[in-house]
């Protein structure tokens, strides 16, 4: 906990616009208290920010250890599995991942999630939803706390200074119908009552913790890893209003789509959506390959699309229905997912780049409330990232929590910009990052583009790249 602080803000986004002169006070909870437009009378009492302030992005889906691995799966061949070949596709990077995650232990993965939440916060995330499913050593058994890797996230998190949300995985089973679990996803199985021991343990660890900034939801892995009556008896288990989120892998590649079909005669999302009360505390990720149906009914039941555009291109799955999916009233969020890219910039950019290629036009996410499409994809990620991660963030208002980014209005990128175009600029050309300063909970973690402990958090990180190679 910090001492209150009052800041004016120069240039600043909030809910409904782009505005100057902003006096906040932040309470030592880390929680915007006061908002106000006008120049304080006395403006001795405030410490004045420069730049152009916007809220920090969410970002709604994280595989922390994938970080180690990240660059690791581009090597071409091809693979026997079931004794067909098949080309490279998602189904052979995850044969590549599952032996790389074999060897990490828990002190791995503490220095191996700092190093990712902190290139998270010098790119502008203040907030991880970290998706967790390595539950177990090496053999499959548990550790003597069942959260631990998953207490190692957000450990790091609390530690570095990033919001975080616990998302722990469900997973059970190998294939659709309950077929049975692979040899390479030992580590990650746990029957009910051993994942409910998970999140309780994890609930436990958020109520007595220092860092306030973090909450809890779960996350059924994909309809492959559960059974109905298996997910049901969890929910039925766990105090919903207590969860965050729930979060879930759906419809990610077209082979997911068609061992679905061929098991049920459903297609994934029709399965989930046909069984399940999806309401607005669920979020699907990838969504890829969805029918014009299921697009309407996902759009209309108030959860989130969580969309991870480069990892999506890296492993091929293919583009996302977002034109008609918003349309019809549909919310989204961004994430990194395997971390082949940290950076809002490029989610967002591929994002809508996708759209363009897809149907051949410009400026897609455009709307009539923002004609600038950085501004557009901007306000919509934080708007289903805040959903996604069951937080009070991504706004710059009373009762939210004071992450934002400063963003370096003098660069020569973005000199002499209004405010609109300063956000299509920043998104829309170059490459450098121009993310000055990081605030989360009013406390700043990043200062002129460095965290204060980044260099042994970089020096950890490479002895433990050094270890893993070794083993």
């Amino acid at each position: 906990m910090t001492a209150s602080s009052k800041l004016l803000f120069e240039s600043v986004l909030l809910a409904d616009g782009w505005a100057t002169n902003v006096a906040v006070e932040i309470n030592p909870n880390g929680d915007f208290v006061g908002v106000q437009r006008l120049r304080p009378k006395n403006n001795t009492e405030y410490q004045t920010v420069a730049g152009c302030i916007i809220p920090g992005m969410p970002n709604c889906h994280s595989h922390a250890h994938q970080r180690a691995m990240a660059g690791l799966g581009e090597k071409a061949g091809w693979f026997v599995e079931n004794e067909h070949k098949t080309i490279d596709s998602f189904w052979t990077w995850r044969v590549a991942m599952y032996h790389y995650l074999e060897r990490i232990q828990p002190q791995h993965l503490y220095a191996i999630a700092q190093q990712l939440y902190l290139e998270m916060l010098k790119a502008g995330y203040t907030h991880v939803g970290e998706f967790q499913y390595l539950h177990h050593d090496q053999k499959g058994d548990a550790y003597a706390n069942k959260a631990e890797m998953t207490l190692q996230c957000m450990q790091a998190a609390g530690d570095l200074g990033i919001g975080f949300t616990a998302l722990p995985v469900l997973y059970r089973y190998g294939g659709f119908g309950g077929q049975d679990a692979l040899a390479g996803q030992k580590r990650f199985l746990n029957n009910i009552e051993s994942f409910c021991e998970i999140v309780q343990s994890l609930f436990d660890a958020v109520k007595n913790s220092e860092h306030r900034n973090c909450a809890v939801g779960i996350a059924p892995h994909s309809l492959r890893a559960i059974t109905e009556p298996l997910l049901n008896e969890v929910i039925d288990a766990l105090p919903k209003t207590q969860l965050a989120a729930i979060h879930v892998h759906v419809a990610e590649q077209i082979r997911e789509v068609d061992d679905c079909m061929a098991w049920c005669g459903e297609r994934p999302l029709e399965w989930l959506l046909n069984r399940f009360d999806v309401d607005q505390q669920w979020c699907l990720i990838h969504a890829t390959h969805m029918n014009d149906q299921e697009t309407t009914r996902f759009a209309q039941s108030g959860s989130v699309a969580g969309l991870c555009p480069t990892t999506e291109a890296n492993l091929g799955d293919g583009f996302f229905n977002l034109i008609d999916y918003v349309n019809q009233g549909g919310v989204w969020a961004i994430g990194s997912d395997s971390h082949i890219s940290i950076s809002p910039v490029e989610e967002l950019r591929w994002l809508e780049y996708g759209q363009r290629l897809s149907y051949k036009q410009r400026n897609v996410m455009a709307d009539k409330q923002n004609l600038n499409t950085g501004m557009a994809l901007y306000c919509s990620a934080l708007a289903g990232g805040r959903q996604s991660s069951g937080a009070k963030i991504g706004s710059i208002a009373v009762g939210q929590r004071a992450d934002f980014i400063v963003l370096d209005s003098q660069h020569p990128r973005l000199y002499y910009r209004t405010e609109q175009d300063l956000m299509d600029s920043w998104l829309f050309s170059g490459n450098e990052n121009l993310i000055q300063d990081v605030y989360v909970g009013g406390v700043k973690v990043i200062d002129h583009g460095h965290h204060h402990h980044q260099e042994k958090i970089e020096r950890a990180f490479k002895r433990v790249i050094d270890e893993l190679a070794k083993s």
